[in-house]
Formats: C-alpha cells, sequence, structure tokens
C-alpha cells in the first residue's frame, strides 16, 4: 500500500480501471439508445455564470442554497463565487440553446451530455462531490407523447443494463405555476400552528420551498402530511388530462409505473411531469435518475418561452446497482498476446511484432526489458494473457519463435512467418480489436465501441 501523505480529495474517489470497464459499457449504451432516437451529443462547459444554477434551479433549493460548488473569478471584483461548477445538465444546456439560436432548429431539439457533475454538500454513501451523469433533453415542443418517448429511452437504457428489474419508476404530475401557488399556500395555511412540530429544516422549507416537505425524510413531517391538502387537489383539469393520456402512452408501450403524488423533485424549474427510477428495496435513497418537464426554464434564463423535458441519470448509483445484480460488463482489456524475448536481436524483432500484432487487433503486451525469460513468462500470468511467444536467441538464428497457450500450458515452435496466421486462426478474425478511419466520408468506424 502506499504511504503517499496525499490522498484524493473528501467526497471524491479515483475511477480505476475496473471502474472504466462499467462507465465504458453504460456510456455505450447511452450512445447507443441517443442515437436510435436522434439525440445530438452536446458538452457544456463544467463551469458557468453562478447566476445560470441561481436562476434555472432555484434559489430554495437544496443545490443552490448548500450544495452549489463555487469557483473564483482571479483578478475580478465579483468575488470568489461569481462561477460555480456544474450541478446537473439542464441548465447549462438551456442556456446553450439560446445562446445559439438553437429555436431556429427544427423542432423539438433533442440533446444529450454524459459528464463530470459537482455538489459540495458533505458527502455520504452512494454520494459525491464530483459524480457522473448521462442527461437527455427535448427541447422545444409541449406534448405527453415527448415525455413517453424520454422515458421510453432512458427505461431501455435501464433494461440493457440489466437492472430495470430492481427498480420501480415513480411519476406523478405538479400541476402548472399557477396550480402549485394555490397549492403551497394551502400547504402554508394547513401548518399553521404546527410548525413547532416540524423538523428545524423542514421548518425552513416550509418557509422557503413548501413543496419540498411532500419528499421529506422526516418521519414527524410524513405523520403531519397525512391530513395535509394534497397537490392533486389543485390541478387543473388540462394538468389532469395530460397526465392521464402520458399514463396511457406508457401502458402502450408496456412500460409499468407507480404513481406517487408525493413526488416532486428537487428543482425550482419543473411542471408538469415529474419521474424517478427508485431503488425497489430502499426507496428514493437509491435513486439511479429522473426528470420532467420544464416548460418556464428558458424564460426564466432570457430566452422565448419554450418547452422543454429532460432526465439525469447517476452513473455511479447505475454501477453499483450492476454490481449488486451481478451484471458484469464484457472486459475488452484482456490481453490477446504477451511477447517475451531474449538477447539483442530478439528485442528488434520483437518490437516490430508487438507493433504488427497491435496493428492487426490483438490486444499485446511486450516485456522489451532486461529480464530472464521465467520472470517474463510469470509476467504474462499476471497480465492473464492468453497466448505467449517467445523469442530467443537460438529461435533468431533458426527463424522461429514458441508460441505458448498460457491455460493449457502447452507450447510448440514454429516458422517465424506463420506465427501471427495461427493467432488469428485462435483467436477468431472476429474478435480483433479493429477500426478503421474513412477520410474520404469523415466517418470513424469502431466495432468495439
Amino acid at each position: 500500500m502506499s504511504q503517499s501523505e496525499f490522498r484524493s480529495p473528501k467526497g471524491t474517489h479515483d475511477k480505476l480501471p475496473q471502474d472504466h470497464q462499467y462507465m465504458t459499457y453504460i456510456k455505450k449504451a447511452v450512445r447507443h439508445r441517443a442515437r436510435q432516437a436522434g439525440f445530438k451529443r452536446i458538452d457544456p462547459p463544467m463551469f458557468e455564470e453562478r447566476a445560470v444554477f441561481e436562476r434555472g434551479i432555484g434559489n430554495h433549493t437544496d443545490i443552490v442554497e448548500k450544495e452549489l460548488f463555487s469557483v473564483g473569478r482571479k483578478g475580478t471584483e465579483e468575488g470568489s463565487d461569481a462561477y460555480a461548477l456544474r450541478p446537473e445538465f439542464t441548465a447549462g444546456i438551456c442556456r446553450a440553446f439560446i445562446q445559439h439560436g438553437m429555436q431556429e432548429l427544427p423542432q423539438p431539439v433533442e440533446l444529450y451530455a454524459i459528464g463530470s457533475c459537482f455538489r459540495y454538500d458533505r458527502p455520504q454513501k452512494g454520494r459525491y462531490r464530483e459524480f457522473n451523469q448521462f442527461d437527455f433533453e427535448v427541447i422545444g415542443l409541449s406534448d405527453p407523447s415527448l415525455d413517453a418517448q424520454l422515458i421510453n429511452v432512458t427505461y431501455q437504457i435501464l433494461k440493457d443494463l440489466q437492472i430495470i428489474d430492481r427498480l420501480t419508476l415513480q411519476i406523478n404530475n405538479i400541476g402548472t405555476a399557477e396550480n402549485r401557488k394555490e397549492y403551497v399556500q394551502a400547504l402554508k395555511d394547513y401548518f399553521i400552528g404546527k410548525e413547532r412540530n416540524l423538523p428545524e429544516l423542514d421548518r425552513a422549507r416550509l418557509q422557503t420551498n413548501p413543496l419540498r416537505l411532500l419528499d421529506s425524510k422526516e418521519e414527524d413531517t410524513q405523520i403531519l402530511l397525512k391530513r395535509a391538502p394534497t397537490l392533486d387537489q389543485f390541478l387543473s383539469d388540462e394538468s389532469k388530462k395530460y397526465h392521464a393520456t402520458l399514463l396511457e402512452y406508457l401502458e402502450a408501450l408496456g412500460i409499468a409505473y407507480i404513481e406517487n403524488p408525493l413526488l416532486v423533485r428537487g428543482l425550482d424549474y419543473y411542471n408538469q411531469t415529474v419521474f424517478e427510477y427508485w431503488d425497489q428495496s430502499t426507496g428514493a435513497q437509491n435513486a439511479v435518475g429522473g426528470g420532467g418537464r420544464y416548460d418556464s426554464l428558458i424564460e426564466l434564463l432570457g430566452g422565448k418561452p419554450t418547452p422543454g423535458v429532460g432526465f439525469a441519470g447517476g452513473i455511479e448509483r447505475i454501477m453499483w446497482h450492476m454490481k449488486e445484480a451481478g451484471v458484469a460488463p464484457p472486459d475488452k482489456d484482456q490481453v490477446d498476446v504477451f511477447v517475451a524475448q531474449l538477447g539483442p536481436e530478439a528485442k528488434k524483432k520483437c518490437l516490430v511484432l508487438v507493433n504488427e500484432l497491435r496493428n492487426l487487433g490483438f490486444h499485446t503486451v511486450g516485456a522489451l526489458g532486461e529480464a530472464s525469460l521465467k520472470s517474463q513468462m510469470r509476467l504474462a500470468d499476471r497480465f492473464q494473457a492468453r497466448y505467449a511467444l517467445l523469442l530467443g536467441q537460438m529461435e533468431v538464428k533458426e527463424g522461429t519463435i514458441i508460441l505458448k497457450d498460457m491455460a493449457a500450458g502447452k507450447q510448440k515452435s514454429m516458422k517465424f512467418e506463420k506465427a501471427l496466421p495461427e493467432l488469428i486462426k485462435l483467436i477468431g478474425e472476429e474478435n480483433l480489436d479493429t477500426y478503421a478511419i474513412r477520410d474520404h466520408l469523415g466517418e470513424f468506424s469502431d466495432p468495439g465501441e
């Protein structure tokens, strides 16, 4: 174990090679479904003007109040928190939509993103200060069929990753801003004289963001809410019809759901549809992601009134579920061939041989140091190489090479020029890791991706 005094910062974690096997697999599933559905990749910056998140997410949300990761702007008077690292993608993507005139594109505009997000609040199990998300946004039109299509894309991804059976789709309709305004007032009226029975955090929420009481984890709050007015009592007929139509579409798609009248999501910009994927056993505690409709967000950020609906999935949470379910991504980093050599002439030939093997698509490691053949073969075992090629001074003179099957422990000598055709036959041409860049079409083709 390293004795270095330095460690990764609190709330962060190193993404080690074994983690990347999962992350790569998840990203491939996301990209595959995104391409199928016509989504285009976008990468907004990792930091924005702090006001983008304050205005878009809401000043009285947990994210802005205690989780926004502020960063300074050198040499200006704005102070140390003029910028903030992105806590989520939606606000930045909507800012980009306005800035780059995407309202002139065919509507709706379908965008997706994959990358790191940051929240400063106290780290805990399953919650990091730096974490990874994938994000889908459908901007430009408001229709329950778009909500259904977005939910279906996310459902198919979680199904591809073999964890959908561990999750439940929780869904609700929180109405329009006007519906919620009436409900919030009714909620405040209900709690008059009951504030002292609320935990401290929820007392503060009652004043700043009463809807957050609905998804409070505090038992005392939940007991009081049993007699409180409910949001669905204040929904307009239009909102009820929108929700009923969405549920019909989900049923047509064969997507199971649970209607959850207490689901509100923690961000101010949502309206109408909200949904989350919860852990079947622990509920929201291990939710893998969620989203909803945000028809007023772009206008809040300075654009023209433009509806939208989005989803964000947590990659670390998904990885955890995959591991718990025993879902192992294919290991594409396995070593096919280990090349061992002894002597200066053998080293020169092996240097060229390693290059040829890699260009043919073999995952190849070459031991080109000064170690003995015995120690090189121990290294081949540690790499769990499938085959080894051994080239010593005698083989160089005779124009031969030794091919060893590492699992079987058997080896044979053959002419040097026959080694590559033999390995292709053993590994299988269809299993070689090859790619081609077609310059004339500007295409990149990679069967391994």
